[in-house]
């Protein structure tokens, strides 16, 4: 049975601040209320709305990973100005913030360091922390739980827009509570106020959830896509290797020409690696890495959420493509993602992925206090 779920925004209404100035909305297309109104149209409906803020991919969805866009001067629904925040501009300026008495946050996270919503979201707080106005963020359920932390923890030598933070991987937080840890232990003094979802735990999947799921970025159709996320994105790092782009199935599919997919395969199931099973399959992207040619590789199929590890599953994979062929690595890219040039040095997976559970297992002990949900 689905279990009944408000997110933040569904209950701003528990927040007497929100009557008491005018709100600025950092969103995009996948932040609805209840009645599948936008957030930000609901704003408008019920508060004093005077602008919006966009992240990566536009406020509605449309642009691809990493695309330069600009924005309309207003949405044609609401009559609201849109800024965006992607590209030369990552958090509303002095300028923009003269707009607002009170700066809001409302978007979809996936749960993994590397999204860059985060960012846009703790830029947009240093923001309003500067120019002395409150920060607001409505949580929402993070779609891969709460219940498990995983991965390398960020060296912020290697710190970039998908990634600023010492946090792992897959950092076991929704989008309200990292924010309370980074405003807190950052120095940052932003005056914040998140007004939590209703009806979750820390073991609630989105799957488990009434909410319906749009997908907040055009490479993240589905819940499925959010679980592999973690330990599949490294791929974007290796040039001649297909994480799915350009496939219905990004990030769970894995490929390319030269691969022996049987091989690939047989040596991911020899594994025994809990709550997962692979498949070999030949693809061919519409665009992206090898647009148009015929990839040979694997699909990801997790048959147990809450068991299986994809940062585990990820770097298993990832070593054995990089031990076996002749992989282009952006070493760059592979430390800004994995956080540290570890997976590439590594002789010994074993222990660096050992070592990472107890590297995580103090971070999860740092981030309790700020927990909102049990």
């Amino acid at each position: 049975m689905k279990k009944t779920v408000l997110t933040g925004a569904d209950r701003a209404y528990t927040l007497p601040l929100l009557k008491e100035g005018r709100l600025g909305l950092i969103t995009n297309h996948a932040a609805t209320v209840k009645d599948m109104r936008q957030t930000y149209e609901y704003l408008h409906d019920e508060y004093e709305l005077t602008a919006i803020f966009s992240p990566e991919h536009g406020l509605y969805g449309a642009a691809q990973a990493g695309a330069r866009f600009t924005e309309t001067d207003k949405d044609e629904s609401t009559g609201t100005p849109v800024y965006s925040l992607y590209g030369g501009r990552t958090a509303p300026d002095d300028e923009m913030m003269d707009k607002v008495d009170i700066l809001c946050f409302d978007m979809q996270d996936v749960g993994a360091r590397f999204y860059t919503y985060l960012y846009t979201m703790t830029r947009s707080m240093k923001a309003a922390a500067a120019a002395g106005k409150p920060f607001v963020v409505f949580d929402r359920v993070n779609p891969i739980g709460l219940d498990k932390v995983e991965g390398e923890i960020l060296d912020e030598n290697n710190a970039s827009f998908i990634g600023e933070y010492a946090v792992p991987h897959r950092y076991g937080l929704s989008i309200g509570e990292f924010a309370a840890y980074i405003n807190e232990t950052r120095g940052i003094g932003a005056e914040l106020y998140v007004v939590p979802c209703s009806g979750i735990d820390r073991h609630t999947y989105f799957e488990d959830t009434d909410l319906q799921f749009i997908p907040p970025s055009p490479n993240m159709p589905t819940p499925d896509t959010a679980i592999v996320y973690p330990g599949t994105c490294i791929f974007e790092g290796v040039r001649n290797m297909s994480e799915g782009r350009g496939t219905t199935r990004p990030f769970e599919m894995i490929g390319a020409p030269y691969i022996d997919e049987f091989a690939l395969c047989s040596y991911m199931n020899g594994l025994g690696l809990p709550g997962v099973v692979t498949r070999h399959v030949r693809f061919s992207p519409t665009f992206s890495k090898f647009a148009g040619e015929l990839c040979r590789g694997i699909q990801i199929h997790v048959t147990d959420k809450r068991a299986f590890s994809p940062f585990e599953y990820g770097m298993y994979l990832f070593r054995y493509l990089y031990e076996n062929y002749r992989l282009d690595i952006n070493e760059s890219t592979i430390r800004k993602n994995f956080g540290t040039s570890r997976i590439l040095e590594t002789t010994d997976l074993p222990a660096l992925l050992c070592d990472c559970r107890e590297k995580c297992a103090e971070f999860e002990k740092t981030t309790e206090r700020y927990r909102l949900y049990l």
